[in-house]
């Protein structure tokens, strides 16, 4: 049987400025903790702590940029494209661009803020 969700949750965002979560499937939706898919809408100027996820992690950009930094690099993304992070990875994301960006994010196991692991302190990548 189907089961159909008429509305996102809204979920508290870190990073400044705030920017906007809608869940549609997860913990705070649905209760589900297999994986979670949620909606981002940032602001130019947003950025959150680096942190080290205990899950895996697709990020598919509808429109605007989101810059994806790792100990490895950095790397814009546009509308239309996409990255996947394996649980473990050092990721900091931000959306520096004029426009801001509008982006959904798919993690398996659920997002969770016990399981996201962000730094406590902002330091660069090494």
């Amino acid at each position: 049987m189907p089961q159909f969700i008429d509305a996102p949750t809204r979920v508290t965002a870190a990073g400044t400025p705030p920017k906007s979560i809608e869940e549609f499937v997860g913990r705070a939706s649905t209760g589900d903790a297999r994986l979670s898919v949620a909606r981002m809408v940032s602001p130019s100027g947003w950025s959150e702590p680096w942190q080290q996820p205990a899950f895996d992690e697709w990020t598919i950009v509808l429109r605007g940029a989101v810059l994806v930094k790792t100990d490895e690099g950095s790397r814009e993304l546009t509308a239309g494209q996409a990255v996947w992070l394996a649980a473990g990875e050092r990721v900091r994301y931000s959306t520096p661009g004029p426009e801001g960006a509008e982006y959904v994010a798919v993690c398996l196991p659920a997002f969770s803020p016990e399981t996201v692991q962000r730094d406590a302190d902002d330091s660069p990548a090494t």
